[in-house]
């Protein structure tokens, strides 16, 4: 999404707000709400103002970034795994804290181009939905990210790695 386009979303959020009530925490619950990379129920969000499409019309897609090629999705936000996750649990351990940081790839999610299909998957969420999987590992943004093509998270902790398309962790270094 443009810049123009998130100003106008958290006015349209602050006059709704206004219009909420009573409760005088409502105006800075709703702001809190559009300034975070949790989803609302209707859209995907990623990190660093760039929405994906709406719930269901996501795409796992294959990006060029310094790394070489890399998963992300289909506004070429890069998506990483994290080894303290244990590959093929069926279960993310990323959540409060974590989750804030490293937000899930929500499902559902079509494979792109250059992704292999049998490779995604899905799981329960630890944060609630759905979460996509690839190659058994749940996937996930880095809110220090703020577009398409950047890998910050790379090595982070030692334990969050980006993703390439055959579905391992792009080595550190």
């Amino acid at each position: 999404m443009t810049k123009r386009l998130w100003i106008l979303l958290g006015a349209m959020l602050l006059v709704l707000a206004a219009c909420g009530g009573d409760d005088d925490d409502a105006a800075d619950t709703t702001l809190g709400a559009a300034d975070t990379t949790a989803a609302p129920a209707d859209t995907t969000a990623a990190p660093g103002g760039t929405t994906a499409a709406p719930a269901g019309e996501a795409t796992l897609s294959v990006a060029s970034s310094d790394l070489g090629d890399v998963l992300a999705d289909q506004n070429g936000v890069t998506l990483y795994l994290f080894t303290n996750d244990t590959q093929d649990s069926g279960e993310s351990t990323c959540a409060g804290d974590c989750a804030a940081t490293w937000p899930a790839f929500p499902a559902p999610a079509a494979a792109g181009d250059g992704v292999d299909e049998a490779l995604v998957g899905t799981i329960p969420g630890a944060e609630g939905g759905e979460q996509v999987t690839y190659n058994g590992w749940p996937l996930y943004y880095f809110a220090g990210d703020s577009g398409p093509n950047q890998t910050n998270g790379q090595g982070v902790g030692g334990v969050w790695f980006v993703v390439t398309p055959a579905g391992e962790a792009v080595p550190a270094g």
